[in-house]
């Protein structure tokens, strides 16, 4: 192998100096594009700041305008190609390649090797192949022997004489060798033992071949991910979006693509993956945000807030009602009952100007009505809806002559009237015979500009009540529902008062939009091809049939682990995946399973997994450390257990998460942290950014993230009572990479951890972890 070695880093040297020499290369173009682009920017300004009020040269100057603007858009997008360039090869510069194969195709054998992106010499040779090239799924996904790989032209065959892994730090080859399998350990081994800092770490060179499944998918028109804690489904889905931006380049962007995140800390976390795979970031929003945006004007309640709240108040008889307009059915019902309407039916308001009625309810309910039956409700508001934008355009005409019209333009300044005829102005000054028309067009904009708010009113369907429909629909669900009709009109009179506060309950949010939507035939966007959902077993399946509603040409991947539900109870992975290929009634689904977990030790994850019922189907993966502690303190001395466990872990670990169930319990925990002189981050549901090594969070605001070593604040009996809490248990040990301790403040030893006391060790206060 010593020879082979020398040989390799000697190639890697070579490669080392070919891309020094692109980069330079690179920076050079980059500077002469930046330079051209500020010219060309700087000429069209010069260009633009013509004035002229001759008609002709109104129109060519016009022309030229255009045209600078095509020269400043190509100009821009040769710098942007050139910027791109600099940071990919930046970026192969650090390590170059991470593997390499050897194929026989039909007798022609070559060596191929992997890197992040591609690269050729001169003479066109390629030194490296991008890991989303078809060629390069060989590398993942086959073992030694005859292969297969796509191609445009179909399927091609080979033989993989041999796989080679590297790992490359400083230009030199620190570790190097052959294996038949999709990764070795001996690389996953060398990734996984190092501290983690708080960037997501991309680790392309080791993905496993389930991942890769996951990846290269691009027929499933929803793909469920269904993975344990620490089995990089999220790492896989990042590489999926950056594989599918490559592999559909010329037909796909990263505007076409959504994430939905669970919290604004995950986005963060993951923000610089996809850049480091040299792809523009994916749109990231959470849930909460996505409504917020749909429902504005009022605080829609996040899933954040209804765990704090249930902590203390929840009833059974709201959880009975919250499931069912949460549940799948419940679309089903909402369109029931719009079928059920007639004209007295609909919730007809006013729309006003100035605090006037402008069109009443009743005329508007007339207009509706005048409308044949034959058409559906909603053709017949958007009818209605032309009607209006018609009669309000009657009025503006009927308006022009009028006193306060002509007196609101003599109030204008001589920039207000220009402004207020924009391009007009000049074409119709230049020629005083048009002055009356001139006038006349003022006098039209001015009215029409006076009168926006009512046309903005029609045009986003205000003479609508939504808010009053969808109470007579709980009203009509209690109808149905003869036993529940109390539990119905308490949510009925809920949902009012909450309204009158400005503010909506989550589980109302979906069914009133998407009753909205039902009714007034918004709320799409067909410009949107590829969703993703994070922690898939966090939504109701009317959350997510509403997302499937709401983009409906797009393909859907959804993922999550079913053991870590924190908000509502623990399902079979089995359970949960059939329940979501029936309700998407896909026609290409495909169901992918990752139960190997890479993140922890196996100390920890064999704690975690003897907390699940079905624990005994993870594999943990073989990289020992040592056991999780069960700290037993008491109310006097917690302050003086929690700083000297943080303070023993901070000096062996990059980072340390202390994680309580809620977000009170963190505050408490900071408090006892403060006088630590240690650098300390409590962290809030809005936080989006990690700026201490030390963290105090909510075990929800930890989901999707890991940490070398994490404190479980309050393991006790009092705080995890009962199996409802396995969830929270499970998620919490989970995102521990290295070390695990547990902390119970008044000394009792949860029955949960009791039933699996043989996974830990148990510290007697004061605490010296071992």
């Amino acid at each position: 192998m010593d020879n082979e070695l020398i040989s390799e880093q000697a190639r890697l040297d070579d490669v080392v100096v070919e891309i020094e020499q692109q980069i330079v290369a690179a920076n050079e173009a980059h500077a002469a594009a930046h330079s051209e682009t500020r010219a060309v920017e700087g000429n069209y300004a010069a260009n633009t700041s013509i004035n002229t009020l001759e008609v002709d040269d109104a129109m060519e100057t016009n022309a030229e305008i255009q045209q600078q603007r095509n020269i400043v858009a190509r100009v821009n997008e040769t710098e942007a190609i050139a910027r791109q360039k600099v940071a990919t090869l930046t970026t192969l510069r650090q390590a170059p390649y991470f593997g390499r194969i050897d194929i026989d195709e039909a007798g022609d054998q070559d060596t191929l090797y992997i890197g992040l992106a591609s690269l050729q010499d001169d003479q066109g040779e390629f030194l490296i192949y991008d890991w989303r090239a078809p060629i390069s799924g060989i590398y993942y996904n086959g073992t030694l022997g005859d292969v297969t790989y796509p191609t445009p032209i179909g399927e091609m065959h080979a033989e993989l004489l041999k796989k080679r892994q590297y790992t490359i730090a400083n230009d030199q080859i620190v570790n190097m060798f052959d294996t038949n399998e999709t990764v070795g350990d001996e690389l996953l081994q060398y990734a996984l033992g190092q501290q983690n800092d708080t960037t997501m770490r991309n680790i392309v060179a080791t993905i496993q071949q389930e991942q890769n499944a996951i990846i290269r998918d691009t027929k499933s028109d929803l793909l469920v991910v269904q993975g344990v804690a620490g089995s990089g489904k999220t790492s896989a889905i990042l590489q999926r979006i950056a594989f599918l931006l490559f592999h559909a380049r010329e037909n796909l962007n990263s505007d076409q693509i959504v994430l939905f995140s669970p919290n604004r800390l995950f986005s963060s976390y993951i923000a610089d993956v996809l850049p480091s795979l040299g792809e523009r970031n994916m749109r990231q929003v959470t849930l909460a945000e996505f409504i917020s945006a749909r429902l504005e004007g009022l605080t829609v309640q996040t899933l954040f807030d209804r765990y704090e709240q249930g902590q203390t108040d929840a009833l059974q008889v709201a959880l009975l009602i919250r499931a069912k307009l949460e549940d799948a059915t419940i679309m089903q019902r909402l369109l029931a009952y719009r079928d059920t309407l007639t004209v007295s039916d609909i919730a007809f308001d006013n729309i006003y100007y100035q605090n006037q009625t402008y069109f009443t309810a009743s005329e508007i309910q007339t207009i509706f009505a005048g409308f044949s039956t034959q058409f559906s409700i909603k053709e017949r508001l958007q009818m209605t809806q032309k009607a209006l934008q018609k009669q309000l355009a009657k009025r503006i005409e009927a308006s022009l002559d009028l006193d306060w019209v002509q007196e609101g333009l003599d109030n204008l300044t001589d920039l207000e009237f220009q402004t207020l005829l924009g391009s007009d102005y000049e074409e119709d000054l230049a020629d005083e015979e048009n002055m009356n028309d001139l006038l006349q067009s003022a006098a039209h904009k001015y009215v029409a500009r006076e009168l926006q708010a009512v046309d903005d009113a029609i045009y986003n369907n205000h003479y609508f009540d939504i808010y009053r429909q969808y109470a007579d629909f709980l009203q009509w669900l209690g109808r149905q529902d003869a036993e529940l009709a109390d539990l119905w009109q308490a949510k009925r009179d809920r949902f009012m008062w909450a309204l009158e506060l400005h503010q909506i309950d989550l589980e109302d949010a979906v069914p009133l939009m998407y009753l909205r939507d039902l009714m007034t035939n918004g709320g799409t966007n067909s410009q949107m091809m590829y969703v993703f959902v994070d922690e898939m077993q966090d939504y109701s399946m009317a959350q997510l049939l509403y997302l499937k509603h709401a983009f409906p040409m797009a393909k859907f991947t959804v993922l999550g682990d079913a053991e870590q539900a924190l908000f509502r109870p623990v399902e079979a992975p089995t359970v949960l995946l059939q329940k979501y290929s029936e309700a998407f009634t896909a026609k290409r689904p495909n169901m992918v399973i990752l139960n190997k977990a890479y993140r922890s030790t196996q100390e920890i994850m064999n704690f975690a997994k003897a907390l699940l019922p079905d624990g005994d189907q993870i594999i943990a993966f073989t990289r020992h450390g040592a056991l999780p502690q069960m700290v037993l303190s008491d109310p006097q001395k917690i302050g003086q257990d929690l700083q000297g466990i943080v303070h023993q872990l901070h000096e062996q670990y990059g980072t340390v998460a202390v994680l309580t169930k809620t977000q009170a319990q963190a505050e408490v925990a900071m408090r006892h942290l403060r006088s630590s002189k240690l650098a300390v981050q409590l962290l809030h549901a809005n936080d989006r950014k990690r700026t201490a090594p030390i963290l105090v969070m909510p075990i929800y605001l930890a989901k999707g993230l890991e940490f070398d070593a994490v404190i479980g604040y309050d393991v006790s009996q009092t705080n995890y009572p009962d199996h409802l809490a396995t969830g929270l248990l499970y998620t919490l040990a989970s995102r521990a990479m290295h070390a695990l301790a547990l902390i119970s403040i008044d000394g009792t030893l949860p029955r949960l951890i009791e039933a699996v006391a043989e996974t830990v060790q148990i510290v007697e206060s004061p605490a010296i972890l071992t």
